[in-house]
């Protein structure tokens, strides 16, 4: 009898998508509860007076139903609850009882369209975020607001004052004494002012990581101390460069630091008692001219824009390892002024949309720098000397990898084979670092075939030369999904990147030590035929 019985239990167990283990009694009751994640009811649905979870449980002569699995401290499954996804803790509080009433004290929520199982983006339709504010509401209704660590808003709603109350009401829920993390991203439309006064009396003290997208955030002076803050992100955020100031003065643990899309700055300092901070990213604010920044362990930098921006680091220039540049002239100012001031760069990444002048001399040696990654447009830059690179290489003693993107839409340099005269040469210094050397849009433009000729003739290193004719990511090039084909590419690409094929064959490799891996990469004869060019393809590997 009793061999039939554990049977019985045994079939009547299933294991869920996340693992736990529920009973058909239990998953009755489940359907009873259908659509309690969707409407946000969860915690009070469960206590609601003879709901038809707890008929289930109590039924069949008080005999308790469901796994009788191992008897566990309830810190233990408050635990087990406080480290599922939200989606699946609130799925967790409708079919377990031990999970109920942990569910009003889950420490993370977060709340998106997917989340909340919404079709469709808040920001289009007006029912969409009728439901998410709905949903959202009915949720932290059932939720005590207790031992909240994160909390998260994405997508919410702001189109009117209506809205702006939910958001208002909802923060001042999860935002207490405790709470670590805090992400607020409204979606577009009316502008949601974040109330700064939330985060005094002691609720940002334990914040670490700040979030802010997409709504207005204006700390005035004396604002809250945010000690424990380590990594703050603001993207589309409306606030001005003394506000920023502000903001950084009461952040002493900050680690991390990203500005992107904030159009009102025009200038903003990093005081020298943020010693902790490491990293700096600051992307397109279109009205950022000048970052000054004394904290003395900076070591990771990247800032775009479109145009130069100018870098105030003092002292603290010398610590930095690791910069990445996005705007006009970056190769220009590498090789005019970038030594001098950041002297210990171990990689530096350069993205470059219009260089005007052909010879960017270095004025001093970058003793230290192992890994240089060049991306120039060139279509904005059609007179660029590539050769001329040569001298960044040649001040880079240190240098272990070499990657250059040099993709055009179109041919705009002399080809080698419009000027095949004598080839220029400057004085050889032999370079023992260079390992690994890639080039992205290859073409048989004159002076590119004369600076790798240079690499190959000062690299006594050197073990792997990769020549890609096909267009790095400089260019867009039209993907084709039909399978066993290459990417897409234009008449002209292919047209250029034969004739690169050509010149490679002819001009660089004799000049290829036996000791050097030479790979040369080409749109592929079965998937790029111009009946009109013949066959100006070597014999080489082109896969």
């Amino acid at each position: 009898m009793s061999m039939q019985r554990e049977q019985e239990l045994r079939r009547r167990q299933i294991r869920t998508g996340n693992g736990l283990v529920v009973s058909l009694d239990e998953r009755k009751a489940s359907a009873c509860q259908k659509g309690c994640v969707a409407t946000g009811s969860i915690a009070s649905q469960g206590k609601r007076k003879g709901s038809p979870c707890h008929q289930e449980d109590s039924s069949q002569s008080g005999e308790e139903k469901g796994y009788p699995g191992p008897e566990l401290p309830e810190d233990i499954w408050l635990r087990i609850h406080s480290l599922m996804p939200m989606r699946d803790a609130a799925r967790a509080a409708c079919v377990s009882r031990a999970f109920l009433c942990s569910w009003r004290s889950h420490p993370n929520l977060s709340f998106s369209e997917e989340t909340l199982g919404l079709k469709g983006m808040v920001s289009e339709k007006l029912e969409i975020a009728r439901d998410y504010a709905n949903k959202v509401d009915h949720i932290l209704k059932g939720h005590s607001g207790v031992g909240v660590k994160t909390f998260q808003l994405f997508g919410a709603p702001s189109y009117t004052v209506k809205d702006h109350h939910y958001l208002d009401s909802w923060l001042q829920m999860a935002v207490k004494p405790g709470i670590e993390e805090l992400a607020i991203s409204p979606c577009s439309g009316y502008e949601y002012k974040f109330p700064c006064s939330l985060l005094s009396d002691g609720n940002g003290d334990s914040i670490q990581s700040l979030h802010f997208a997409s709504c207005a955030f204006h700390p005035t002076v004396g604002f809250g101390c945010l000690r424990s803050l380590t990594s703050l992100y603001l993207y589309m955020v409306h606030i001005t460069g003394n506000e920023l100031g502000w903001l950084l003065s009461s952040s002493f643990a900050l680690e991390r630091f990203t500005l992107r899309y904030c159009c009102e700055i025009y200038r903003f300092k990093i005081p020298c008692h943020l010693r902790r901070l490491r990293y700096l990213e600051v992307l397109h604010c279109s009205e950022l001219k000048v970052i000054e920044s004394e904290a003395p362990n900076l070591s990771y930098i990247r800032v775009a824009a479109g145009f130069q921006l100018e870098l105030l680091l003092g002292g603290a220039a010398s610590q930095v390892k690791n910069l990445n540049m996005y705007y006009p002239g970056a190769v220009r100012y590498t090789c005019t002024k970038l030594a001098s001031s950041m002297p210990n760069l171990e990689t530096l990444d350069i993205e470059s949309t219009k260089e005007m002048v052909n010879k960017p001399m270095v004025s001093s040696r970058f003793l230290h720098l192992k890994y240089l990654n060049i991306y120039v447009t060139m279509d904005n830059s059609p007179r660029f000397d590539y050769y001329f690179l040569v001298s960044l290489i040649d001040a880079s003693p240190s240098l272990a990898s070499l990657v250059l993107d040099v993709s055009q839409r179109r041919m705009e340099h002399v080809s080698i084979f419009e000027d095949p005269s004598e080839l220029r040469q400057m004085p050889e210094q032999m370079h023992g670092k260079l390992q690994n050397v890639q080039f992205s849009g290859f073409s048989s433009a004159k002076s590119l075939i004369e600076l790798t000729r240079h690499i190959l003739g000062v690299s006594t290193s050197l073990k792997k030369l990769v020549l890609n004719t096909r267009p790095g990511r400089c260019v867009h090039v039209r993907p084709d999904y039909k399978i066993g084909k290459c990417f897409g590419m234009e008449r002209d690409h292919i047209v250029e990147a034969f004739r690169a094929v050509s010149a490679i064959e002819i001009y660089i490799k004799p000049k290829v030590p036996s000791t050097v891996n030479l790979f040369v990469r080409a749109p592929c004869s079965r998937c790029h035929v111009i009946k009109d060019l013949g066959d100006p393809t070597p014999r080489l590997s082109t896969h």
